[in-house]
């Protein structure tokens, strides 16, 4: 019966959530749901199993989604998000349209601007191009995708993203966990997504098939509830905030647009691989600092510096650009509360099946996969992702009940836990982007197309490229270990 009620508190937690009912509600809900099929204690695993897990994520990772949806709102307000865009538009041109949505979404995103504030600037961007070269507009979701959620969030070395923040204090890792790795996961997706995107750019022009019509405003999915119930269980950053705050009616140059992200990349660097090792922090063992470690909290410490340093530098620079300073820096604060909530819900719904007698049986199996504790892992990560439509509480959820087991295992074989974190972080963000997926909706929302017209391209860049990406790391990283 144990068993029985997880798949039943899944079922009810994925079927509700994708009607948009809040998470807020739905997890502790779903838990107590499992906890009662499993004739355990409803108020104790309340209490004490959920809300004991949701804080310490909380604990662990607030410092990222307050400073990251800071960041990205006032990169936003600045005009910098804009003019990055423009210079990529001028550079590029209408001919070469696709390759400058992608870049331009991976530049600001491995910058540190969250995800969701890209899909709102690089829309607009988007339109205009895509029409001026009769692309068919159901391609520019994938575009927009492969440069904001896939390589840049999951697999290059370094990136502020919260997915790579996520297994830094389970494996004692850097955000720059296996460079090697990830930038040669990096290629892969990125040059399968262009490809693919070539393909069907040049298939349309064939088929004569044009640009379509507009759709729906941009405004009109900020405003949307569902989408942004949706959007806050797989995101840093809540839509409703987007247009609150002032934008800059001019923009900056391009080489002040990109300066705080400079900043973000060198002072991560610097904390991760020099500073914070420097460091002499025996004192954190003291029970008073929590009885943790240098190697549990200094990866979250160099990414929040970093974030931190860059929100100085941005607002120092365009602080004349910045109309309403206080009003974009409570939007960006803001914006970081739901989504912090939500996802801190959703690792609490698990770490409450993780509590359960019958998960022991999921343990079981998931550990006993062949092929690996590569494989093991990256199936874990992929299956939690995908049935929360989360990569950071999918990936939260496996390494909160199965993390330890994968430290041990790497020291008893001998493999690099930046291996493991890699392996983790890809494997969350392939299968996430499943039709109920937060990002999914709302990116579909803001560029006015639907799932019929657009998913399957978002599939094949998203999904498809980054499960080869992630096959690719799997092997390299057995037979020649982590680099």
């Amino acid at each position: 019966m144990g068993l029985l009620g997880i798949l039943i508190a899944l079922g009810l937690l994925i079927w509700l959530a994708y009607r948009g009912w809040s998470v807020l509600l739905l997890a502790p809900a779903a838990a107590v749901v499992a906890a009662a099929l499993a004739g355990e204690p409803l108020l104790a695993h309340w209490t004490q199993t959920f809300m004991g897990s949701a804080a310490r994520f909380i604990m662990q990772f607030f410092p990222i989604f307050l400073l990251g949806a800071l960041f990205g709102k006032l990169m936003e307000d600045s005009g910098s998000v804009s003019a990055i865009a423009s210079f990529m538009t001028a550079r590029f041109g209408p001919q070469r349209s696709i390759l400058a949505v992608v870049l331009a979404g991976a530049l600001v995103t491995y910058g540190g601007v969250s995800l969701f504030v890209a899909f709102f600037v690089l829309a607009p961007m988007a339109h205009e191009l895509f029409r001026a070269a009769q692309i068919p507009k159901r391609l520019m979701p994938a575009a927009i995708a492969l440069g904001t959620s896939t390589f840049t969030m999951s697999a290059l070395p370094g990136t502020p993203a919260i997915q790579n923040a996520i297994p830094m204090p389970f494996f004692g890792t850097t955000p720059f966990a296996a460079p090697g790795l990830g930038i040669l996961a990096s290629t892969i997706i990125l040059g399968f997504g262009l490809w693919w995107l070539s393909r069907a750019e040049a298939k349309a022009h064939r088929n004569g098939e044009g640009y379509g019509t507009q759709g729906a405003a941009v405004s009109d999915a900020a405003n949307d509830p569902i989408v942004r119930e949706r959007a806050t269980t797989s995101g840093a950053f809540d839509p409703a905030e987007i247009f609150h705050g002032d934008q800059s009616k001019d923009a900056p140059p391009i080489g002040v647009a990109i300066l705080p992200l400079a900043v973000v990349f060198g002072v991560n660097l610097l904390m991760s691989l020099f500073v914070l090792p420097r460091l002499d922090a025996s004192w954190l063992a003291q029970e008073a600092w929590g009885s943790t470690s240098l190697a549990a909290v200094g990866g979250v410490w160099a990414v929040a510096t970093a974030l931190a340093a860059a929100i100085v530098v941005l607002i120092a620079v365009n602080y004349r650009r910045l109309p309403t300073l206080r009003a974009s820096m409570d939007a960006g604060v803001n914006a970081s509360a739901l989504p912090v909530l939500s996802v801190a819900s959703l690792v609490g719904f698990g770490s409450v099946i993780a509590a359960l007698p019958a998960f022991e049986l999921v343990r079981s199996w998931v550990l006993g996969i062949e092929g690996g504790p590569l494989v093991s892992l990256a199936v874990a990560t992929n299956v939690l992702a995908s049935l929360t439509g989360s990569a950071s509480g999918g990936l939260t959820i496996a390494l909160d009940a199965l993390g330890e087991a994968y430290m041990q295992i790497a020291a008893q074989q001998g493999i690099d836990p930046a291996l493991m974190h890699r392996v983790a972080v890809i494997g969350a963000g392939t299968l996430d982007s499943l039709p109920h997926n937060g990002a999914v909706v709302t990116l579909l929302a803001v560029c006015g197309s639907t799932h019929r017209e657009s998913y399957l391209d978002i599939v094949v860049v998203s999904i498809v490229g980054a499960l080869i990406a992630l096959a690719a790391v799997i092997v390299l990283g057995s037979t020649l270990g982590s680099f």
